[in-house]
């Protein structure tokens, strides 16, 4: 029998209180070993009607069945890797693989439904748990669904479900889970000692270089993966005889590489030590998986090379080094491979991270959602300044970790009714395109205004239709001139100059002489220009502007346009437009 934990039980109660009021599928959220597998029984157990427990690995079937037996109950194991297929119980524990070819009948009396690893569940309807869900709202149209998951955030598809529990937006595309119900960070896990110290490693040798294939905003094949590690497979021998001196420097129990290839893992394994490395990948057979695995658990080798099979549902408690070979752009599987070496062990006082990608993720930080815009950007948090919900972003950061800019464009927060989950967006713009119909405020990248419908011009078709033209011209600024000037009259005014690489420039004047023109000013200059777009600055002079020039940002193209004898800039766009 086992005692909950706190979070544990956190997690139970705020599902009962959750399905009292709602039945839309929900999730909760729990890093590597935070114990999913009990919160599973627990909810099983206080359950009132059948419950089916779903994983897709035969591995994750037989750990969360164990849990819950060990609470002194029965429950089926409906799976053919497991060779049991009972269906009779009031709790089954099926793969499912298996429980998709069920009959009909076996589908009958279910009311609550749970999903490991649930970030797996496809909106597709042809896919396995499409038809299995199909299958028990058929015979329940009110069963409830849940989901445990440790990474809610899926590259190529985004966030999982569409609002969090304090508030906040993830997604407005459809899913299949709508909230997630609690959420528990891998913060607290370590801070409360419920998990093995992770140590980051500062590595002395050279790192893989894979950034032309993260830095350019589009996924990376397979085969391009392979070309960059061909060019740099000089530096794998070097790698992995720093794994080992590491090892077996500081004693280590247990080692797990995550390679980036089949081919890369290959070539890792004739540097390892001969008779103390195996290798599994995708198409290693079952059983030998699993005689791998048990022989690992058992320390009779020392390092286990794997491509992306080992990230979920394996637990060797006594690794105490990870080693990652492997790009990815996604933090959170980035914290759930170094999860695999966090349990708990006797003996065990920390875990080594050994980082060999060169991209530069944090064991803490959060999913972001978007793409990285810059190399240099990290997570930074901005309040909102209407509703103060606090928005994870990408940053510019100085040396003390102010925040120079940002590249948040909306609010993802606003306000969750407890009572019916009913979810109000906040709506605040960081970064907006105004629609010159309606006057309404657009995304960025929008082509279509959301109020009027009226179609929104294209900063692309605006860049080749000027670059075509004898009459305009398309200037790539590579420094930005702010100077305090005086007309004939003795009015200043603020003249802002453009220049290219070759020094060639363009330039814009504005008056800042009545409240009229200081209000044109920060509607035509500052909202764009501002590196925080939501900084309130009370601008009264151009010399006050001058001095602010540090929080000001370049547009990635200006656009100017001949009138008589001189140029006129009448377009400027920014790189979050393209």
């Amino acid at each position: 029998m086992y005692t909950l934990r706190s979070y544990q039980q956190k997690a139970v109660n705020s599902t009962l209180q959750y399905f009292r009021k709602q039945r839309h599928p929900a999730v909760i959220v729990l890093p590597t070993g935070a114990g999913k597998s009990l919160v599973i029984a627990e909810l099983a157990k206080i359950a009132k009607g059948r419950v089916l427990v779903l994983a897709h690995v035969k591995e994750l079937v037989e750990q969360n069945h164990l849990k819950y037996e060990s609470y002194g109950l029965q429950a089926g194991i409906y799976s053919a890797g497991l060779n049991q297929k009972d269906h009779s119980q009031k709790v089954i524990f099926g793969s499912i693989q298996s429980v998709a070819k069920a009959k009909d009948t076996f589908f009958s009396d279910f009311t609550l439904l749970v999903i490991d690893e649930c970030h797996r569940v496809s909106m597709e309807p042809e896919s396995q748990y499409a038809k299995v869900i199909q299958q028990l709202k058929r015979n329940n149209p009110r069963i409830c669904i849940l989901g445990l998951t440790a990474t809610p955030y899926r590259l190529g598809h985004g966030w999982i479900y569409n609002y969090a529990l304090r508030g906040e937006i993830k997604t407005q595309e459809l899913r299949f889970f709508k909230h997630c119900i609690y959420e528990l960070p891998l913060e607290y896990m370590i801070r409360n000692k419920f998990l093995t110290p992770p140590v980051k490693v500062d590595i002395p040798v050279t790192s893989y270089d894979f950034s032309e294939l993260t830095e350019t905003g589009q996924s990376y094949t397979m085969a391009q993966l392979e070309e960059v590690l061909q060019r740099q497979r000089r530096l794998t021998p070097l790698i992995i005889k720093n794994i080992i001196d590491i090892t077996e420097r500081d004693q280590r129990q247990g080692v797990m590489i995550f390679s980036s290839t089949v081919k890369h893992a290959q070539e890792i394994m004739d540097h390892l030590p001969a008779g103390q490395a195996r290798l599994v990948v995708g198409t290693t057979e079952l059983s030998e998986r699993d005689q791998i695995v048990d022989d690992f658990k058992r320390k009779a080798f020392k390092y286990l090379v794997n491509v992306s099979v080992l990230t979920t549902g394996f637990d060797a408690a006594h690794v105490d080094v990870i080693a990652i070979l492997r790009p990815t752009e996604s933090i959170s599987l980035y914290q759930q491979i170094i999860g695999r070496g966090l349990r708990l062990e006797t003996g065990k006082k920390d875990c080594l991270v050994l980082d060999y990608t060169g991209m530069g993720h944090s064991i803490f930080s959060p999913e972001i959602g978007d793409k990285k815009p810059a190399s240099e950007s990290v997570p930074v948090q901005i309040p909102c300044p209407e509703c103060g919900f606090v928005n994870d972003f990408w940053g510019i950061v100085d040396e003390a970790g102010n925040v120079l800019e940002h590249f948040g464009r909306k609010c993802r927060g606003g306000k969750l009714n407890p009572h019916s989950y009913e979810f109000t967006p906040c709506g605040y713009r960081f970064r907006f395109k105004i629609c010159e119909q309606c006057g309404a405020q657009n995304d960025i990248t929008a082509r279509d205004c959301s109020t009027c419908g009226s179609v929104l011009i294209d900063p692309d078709v605006k860049l080749k239709e000027a670059k075509l033209s004898k009459d305009a011209h398309v200037l790539t600024p590579d420094s930005i001139e702010m100077l305090e000037r005086v007309d004939k009259k003795g009015t200043p005014y603020l003249q802002v100059k453009y220049y290219d690489y070759d020094a060639n420039f363009v330039a814009e004047i504005h008056y800042l002489s009545n409240p009229n023109s200081l209000k044109k000013f920060s509607i035509n200059f500052l909202r764009s220009h501002l590196r925080k777009p939501e900084s309130k600055l009370n601008i009264r002079s151009v010399s006050e502007v001058v001095q602010i020039q540090s929080q000001l940002r370049m547009p990635a193209f200006v656009i100017a346009r001949k009138q008589g004898k001189f140029w006129k800039i009448t377009e400027k766009i920014f790189s979050e437009e393209l």
